[in-house]
């Protein structure tokens, strides 16, 4: 028996591996086709258009593009940010406690909220 050696034996798989991978391709390939068809008779009988089929799949059409771009600008900060502002609202219950009404709610004006009175609370400017 001759000996076939192992560089030869793997040139011969390397070849074989690349003939799969090629027969894979085409039949995924072929299978994507169909699926794609059946895709857009769907599509068409249900009155869609590629946009809303986009806009579906998570794509953005060029109207919702330029939203997002614009939507990622830098924002012009306010003259007041950053800084310390008097406060508009004052506990009823314990005159202590203020809210300048930024940042989180604290729980007793989310009370007053609820019960429809937190103009009550408000810090009339002197």
């Amino acid at each position: 028996m001759a000996r076939v050696s192992a560089s030869t034996q793997l040139e011969k798989i390397r070849a074989a591996r690349i003939k799969l991978e090629k027969e894979e391709q085409r039949l995924m390939s072929r299978n994507h086709d169909k699926v794609l068809t059946q895709i857009v008779q769907l599509a068409h009988s249900a009155g869609l258009s590629a946009e809303q089929i986009a806009a579906a799949l998570g794509g953005k059409s060029k109207s919702k593009a330029a939203k997002s771009a614009a939507a990622k600008a830098p924002k012009a900060k306010r003259a007041t940010a950053g800084r310390k502002v008097a406060p508009k609202y004052r506990d009823p219950a314990n005159p202590a406690q203020t809210w300048t009404g930024r940042g989180r709610t604290p729980a007793w004006v989310q009370a007053l909220q609820a019960a429809g009175q937190l103009a009550t609370a408000e810090i009339k400017a002197g």
